[in-house]
């Protein structure tokens, strides 16, 4: 009998390729499959290898391919791939702009797209403003004279900006909001990878925990080579987040719990901890900007979606430690418009969480975990 022959229809979709072009995947063109990409990553799985096939994917218009893959995720942007292809064609910035299209795909809302174009900036940082303004404006704190101050004289931001219901209620509802497009962008993509996965059924609990002991360690980082001090620079945004987190949370027990009002002293172990997270952020987004410059020719410069999130973390560190200096030096002129600063640059961080740059932590996280739930990762 005559071998059969399978054939499959392709239907490129042309404007897919043109949004990884506009995303940071200018060099999509450039690759020939040579697939030195391939055999240079250390990251990649034995069993049908990244970033290769994404990079033909991408060539052919394949967005069913590629959002719902996990390897664009399973891929640390480590760039070895960028730095050794003999033809410029960047597969680590393409896949970078192929997860900016899968969390666009994934979202909710249009506030993806939003995010992702800088002509919608403005918009974006017009709404935590208005928020705001809409309050101290009524009270006539434009004067700042007009501010009231705490029982010795001092700055209280809390006066200015009341803890309940002002910044309770717009950062939790912000908060609530981002989870629900989080959760449902989430069991969206849980969903498509299933249904291509060759096999179901693993250990979740222990997928989970072994893919969180990962991103704890930042091992994976180790295997760069072009990139490798990345690590570093990770680990210090990524347990900076962690120490902030755990202030806020000591804050509101605090407050709530202890009806212990701000500002605490700067001996204080909340007051400690926030300072020493606060400059470990500052180094480490210094240090991940640091490592972009200096790797750009090898690695490529980002993209506009990359360069946000790092300048929005970079200008939330900045603002909250000149916001407690000018507060300590009794510079109201200055205090108030830094802290006004940096409640808006804390609500554009999270509330646009689930379309930004930010989501790479859970989609990542994601397909980690789908990788050793499907055996796709030992």
């Amino acid at each position: 009998m005559p071998e059969q022959i399978m054939t499959q229809v392709i239907s490129p979709d042309l404007n897919f390729v043109k949004d990884i072009i506009a995303s940071g995947g200018e060099s999509l063109k450039k690759c020939y499959q040579c697939s030195t990409c391939t055999v240079v990553c250390n990251v990649t799985p034995d069993d049908q290898p990244f970033p290769r096939k994404e990079m033909m994917y991408a060539q052919w218009g394949m967005k069913d391919r590629l959002v719902s893959n996990p390897d664009i995720w399973l891929c640390h942007q480590c760039s070895d791939c960028t730095a050794y292809c003999p033809r410029g064609a960047k597969p680590g910035e393409v896949l970078g702009a192929v997860r900016k299209i899968s969390i666009q795909h994934y979202s909710p809302t249009p506030l993806a797209k939003m995010a992702g174009d800088p002509k919608y900036l403005l918009i974006l940082f017009a709404i935590p403003v208005l928020l705001f303004l809409a309050y101290i404006v009524p009270k006539g704190y434009l004067d700042f004279s007009a501010i009231p101050r705490g029982e010795d004289g001092g700055i209280v931001y809390s006066k200015f900006m009341p803890v309940f219901p002002q910044i309770d209620v717009t950062f939790g509802a912000a908060a609530f909001f981002a989870a629900l497009c989080f959760a449902a962008g989430i069991t969206r993509y849980w969903a498509d990878m299933s249904k291509g996965a060759k096999t179901q059924g693993g250990n979740i609990i222990g997928s989970i925990k072994e893919t969180v002991m990962e991103i704890l360690t930042h091992k994976r980082f180790e295997k760069c080579n072009v990139t490798k001090e990345r690590k570093t620079s990770h680990l210090l945004v990524f347990y900076a987040f962690a120490g902030l987190a755990i202030t806020t949370t000591l804050a509101i027990v605090y407050l709530y719990g202890f009806k212990y009002e701000s500002p605490y002293p700067l001996y204080d172990p909340l007051k400690i901890l926030g300072n020493i997270s606060a400059v470990a952020l500052l180094f480490g987004i210094t240090f991940v900007v640091n490592n972009r410059l200096k790797n750009a020719d090898k690695a490529g410069k980002g993209s506009y979606f990359d360069w946000l999130f790092i300048m929005v973390i970079y200008a939330i560190a900045l603002t909250g430690i000149f916001a407690e200096l000018f507060r300590l030096a009794d510079m109201a002129v200055l205090a108030y418009p830094t802290y006004f600063a940096h409640l808006v640059f804390v609500f554009f961080l999270f509330a646009y969480a689930p379309f930004s740059k930010m989501a790479h932590m859970v989609y990542r996280a994601t397909a980690m975990v789908f990788a050793r739930h499907t055996n796709r990762e030992s």
